[in-house]
């Protein structure tokens, strides 16, 4: 499907791949004004996000699914490769295109991602379930979210509360991965630093970045850290390919 976009700026392309729950417009916010000046910034709704509606969903076919929404997108707005940025479920999205799609990108980078099955995972996994609930509980979320969402995000919520929904058979093995990539992690979650160690070993091509007072959403809770990494390595892919 055709994703619900939004375009600025001219210049090598860089796609934003927005968190669960939030939008092209509403996450990435910092980066898009940072970047647009110099870069053509395109930001997308992912399936089951803002306006980007599916009749149904299914969190097993998800990032196949999602990744080829990505791939028939920049088709469409005449894109031939691109930088792509995502963070927690977009993260898991653009791995996913990364690896169905190589021939589609200058560079990747990822964040809010876990390469291995912690040891506690299901007790991490009871505890999103929990907080999900409360969210599908809560009036003032409700209201929140259906004002940025024409889909059914509380559909998408409820499917990602299944017991073997997270793709750890991508997120372990990045050996693959053909583009220079960039790992950013933040230091509070252990279970996601773990990549900054072992993707490099998995392959030469990818560069880690580990940010001091940030947790999953590093590029928000240390936004101008994560930036200033960012805009590094594209500058120095930019200049590679020169």
């Amino acid at each position: 499907m055709i994703l619900h976009s939004k375009v600025l700026g001219e210049g090598s392309p860089i796609i934003f791949l927005h968190t669960g729950l939030q939008t092209g417009e509403t996450d990435f916010s910092f980066q898009q004004n940072y970047f647009k000046g110099q870069y053509k910034i395109v930001v997308v709704d992912l399936r089951g996000h803002g306006k980007s509606r599916v009749d149904q969903l299914d969190i097993h076919k998800y990032f196949d699914e999602a990744a080829i929404d990505v791939w028939e997108t920049m088709n469409d707005l005449g894109l031939g490769k691109a930088h792509i940025v995502g963070c927690s479920l977009g993260g898991l999205v653009g791995l996913r295109f990364a690896k169905m799609f190589p021939d589609r990108l200058i560079s990747l980078t990822l964040s809010g991602i876990t390469p291995e099955k912690p040891s506690n995972w299901e007790e991490m996994r009871q505890l999103d379930v929990r907080m999900q609930k409360a969210v599908l509980e809560n009036k003032e979320a409700g209201i929140y979210f259906d004002s940025i969402h024409e889909s059914d995000w509380r559909e998408f919520l409820k499917q990602s509360m299944v017991e073997d929904w997270y793709p750890f058979n991508e997120t372990r093995d990045v050996s693959t991965l053909s583009c220079p990539t960039l790992f950013i992690v933040g230091e509070e979650k252990k279970h996601e630093v773990v990549g900054a160690i072992q993707y490099p070993i998995q392959n030469e091509q990818i560069h880690v970045a580990i940010v001091p007072f940030a947790g999953h959403l590093v590029h928000s809770e240390q936004p101008e850290v994560y930036t200033s990494h960012l805009n590094l390595f594209i500058r120095k892919v930019e200049e590679s390919s020169l």
